[in-house]
């Protein structure tokens, strides 16, 4: 079905104008819902409507309280062909699916709107069938695990792990369950009429309105790029015009999508599925059986043989291919050749469904293992990455070696922008200094109409900005000792009830270790349990601090009195040590550019956009923000950021501080 094709189904619907419906007196304001006249909802609504049905590319950022995500959806089901709405997190994603659009069938009538989200999230009935009579499953758990999983997969309609609420959030048995493209046997499956990935395309092919989230849009535009656009290639349908709600993240995760990355977890997995899956067909040789345990074993030694970034944690450049082959290149050579040699093996098994599928595994992972250590293409930062606590050169860890490209604003013009009729990036933070220049040069987006929709809250009144005057410079030795005593004054004053915000792991846990003894609040430290959880704790906790990092700048709602106050360490500039930063600010250097300029202060200043975001999230809401960073008020470039910032009062005093809460 075409997004055209639709068009009728809709039309029959008799879906209200804008007018109509957010309107004084309209559709909505009779609705369950408090409702308020937002005079930017309805503009916001009209100028979607007009980008759909002229076919041209709009920029909108809308502040939050402006309820864009109803000021988008109606347009789009008003347009009567099919529309992709990416959403930058999973809980938007399930606030519009599982609240929006119920709310929007309470007013209008049943909807078509489906709901997709990466393979990873669904089970592999074929993979599930090929393990039952296998004798792997180590531990009583494991065992449970999947007699657990196999009874739900019986009554299961849509094959999604989130409804296992049981299953443990780090289940080793789920990835080897899961229906991940790589080792997807497409329509040669013999499961291929039951799967949950064909059930899930052909419910979107039936719909007004697909929600996705970036990482599955970009993973889908990556696989069909390099499929050169083939009819089997991806799973998302074609639509007439995409929404990017949270747009401010669209590049980071383009990004990640665009480049090439590899890990010793897929080599394992490669030879794991190799034993399960053949030896389930009974085609297992002994010469796989060798094949696979000698690709194991060498790509072991490739991985171990990797530098390793300072500190045994993080992110490195991987600038010294060449010397690293020089040294260790018969290590590199001994994983092309045990790749090539379970290539071969697995092109003896003619008829094998499984074998094919394996065997298009093994060739692709050689292609970007020699592109990754090989490639001369200097539109490509290469780097290295490590996670796990137990040395990376010993059994636990993760390790990945990636090619990210450096900009990625031509490769979206050319494959999202002059192919799509129309895109809509939205975010509440996408205007630096009440510009777009900075989103658009860092997409592509040449040609977009903009809009600017005031936020619907009375910033003046429900928020105060506190910039305390004597701090010393985040580089001075004082700063984390002057930090913590300004946060335990201001956490007097609130009594709790705050998110502190930092900028990086070590900071946050000082602090944290200093803050124990010197405040009675109960605090919630990010690490110490799922982001989710530590939410909920928060919630439910009179009093709570929560210390977190990055995840907590953005994606996180709560309401009311419990947060009364965010306090942000430092001015949120991106690492400039990190391997795709420094790639990107040397890049625009190499053009005449000013780096610190054109890159680090307007993502910086989205950035703190983005945490000083989480108080305010209602027009009952009141609180304060505290920036503890001296050089907003010290450097010239700080004007860049409280010009981009909503209109909070702003003070130097704490008393006023005081003041505002005895209010």
């Amino acid at each position: 079905m075409t997004p055209s094709s639709l068009t009728e189904q809709s039309a029959e619907r008799k879906l209200p104008r804008l007018e109509e419906f957010f309107s004084p007196g309209g559709m909505l304001s009779q609705s369950g819902l408090p409702y308020e006249n937002r005079p930017g909802q309805l503009e916001m609504a009209r100028a979607m409507e007009r980008a759909f049905t002229e076919k041209r590319h709009l920029v909108v950022e809308a502040g939050t309280g402006t309820g864009k995500t109803l000021a988008y959806l109606l347009p789009a089901l008003r347009l009567g062909q099919r529309v992709i709405i990416s959403t930058g997190t999973r809980n938007l994603q399930e606030q519009i699916f599982f609240k929006d659009i119920p709310f929007l069938e309470s007013l209008l009538g049943p909807l078509h709107v489906s709901y997709m989200k990466g393979r990873s999230n669904y089970l592999c009935r074929h993979k599930l069938y090929s393990l039952r009579d296998q004798p792997i499953l180590t531990g009583i758990e494991m065992v449970d695990q999947f007699r657990t999983i196999s009874e739900w997969e019986q009554t299961s309609e849509h094959g999604d792990r989130a409804e296992l609420s049981t299953l443990p959030e780090n289940s080793p048995l789920w990835s080897r369950l899961d229906a991940r493209g790589e080792a997807c046997l497409g329509s040669g499956c013999p499961n291929y009429e039951p799967c949950f990935i064909t059930q899930m395309r052909r419910r979107a092919l039936e719909s007004d309105i697909v929600i996705v989230n970036h990482h599955l849009f970009f993973a889908d535009l990556a696989l069909r790029r390099q499929a050169q656009n083939a009819p089997d290639a991806g799973v998302l349908p074609e639509a007439a015009a995409v929404v990017f709600d949270e747009a401010h993240e669209l590049e980071e995760v383009a990004s990640s999508y665009f480049g090439v990355s590899i890990s010793n977890l897929r080599f394992e997995e490669l030879a794991r599925d190799v034993e399960i899956l053949l030896r389930a067909k009974q085609a297992l040789s002994a010469g796989l059986t060798t094949a696979a345990q000698l690709v194991r074993e060498r790509a072991r030694m490739f991985f171990a043989a990797l530098p390793e970034p300072k500190g045994m944690e993080g992110r490195m450049p991987f600038e010294d291919r060449e010397e690293f082959l020089e040294h260790s290149g018969d290590v590199y050579l001994g994983v092309l050749n045990t790749l090539d040699r379970l290539t071969g093996e697995l092109e003896r098994l003619r008829g094998v469904e499984e074998a094919s599928g394996l065997r298009k595994r093994t060739v692709e992972l050689r292609n970007q293992l020699a592109f990754l250590m090989e490639s001369g293409d200097r539109g490509f930062v290469h780097w290295i990455e490590r996670r796990g606590a137990t040395g990376m050169r010993q059994s636990g860890s993760h390790v990945w070696l990636q090619a990210t490209p450096i900009e990625i604003a031509s490769l979206l013009t050319n494959d999202l922008f002059e192919t799509t009729p129309s895109v809509v990036l939205t975010s509440a933070t996408l205007t630096v200094q009440g510009n777009f220049d900075h989103i658009r040069r860092r997409l592509g987006m040449t040609t977009a109409r903009e809009l600017v929709v005031p936020s619907h809250f009375r910033y003046g009144e429900q928020a105060l900005l506190y910039l305390p005057p004597e701090m010393p410079e985040p580089r001075d030795p004082g700063f984390t000792r002057a930090a913590v005593d300004k946060i335990c004054e201001v956490l007097e004053i609130t009594q709790g009830r705050a998110f502190c915000l930092f900028t990086s792991y070590s900071q946050m846990n000082q602090v944290y270790e200093q803050l124990i003894a010197r405040v009675g609040y109960p605090l919630l430290l990010q690490g110490t349990a799922p982001r989710n959880a530590l939410l909920e704790e928060f919630r439910m906790t009179p009093n709570a601090v929560l210390l977190g990092t990055s995840s907590f700048w953005q994606g996180v709602d709560v309401q009311g009195e419990q947060l009364s106050c965010v306090i942000i360490d430092k001015l949120p500039f991106a690492v400039p040590s990190d391997p795709v930063v420094s790639a990107r600010m040397k890049a625009i250097e190499a053009e005449g550019g000013n780096a610190f300029a054109e890159y680090q202060i307007p993502s910086a200043v989205i950035s703190l956009k983005q945490g000083f975001g989480r108080l305010i999230r209602s027009l009952e809401d009141r609180g304060v923000l505290v920036l503890l960073d001296p050089r907003l008020q010290r450097q010239r470039y700080g004007r860049v950021f409280l010009e981009s910032l909503p209109p909070y009062r702003v003070t130097q005093h704490l008393a006023d501080v005081k003041k505002f809460f005895r209010a």
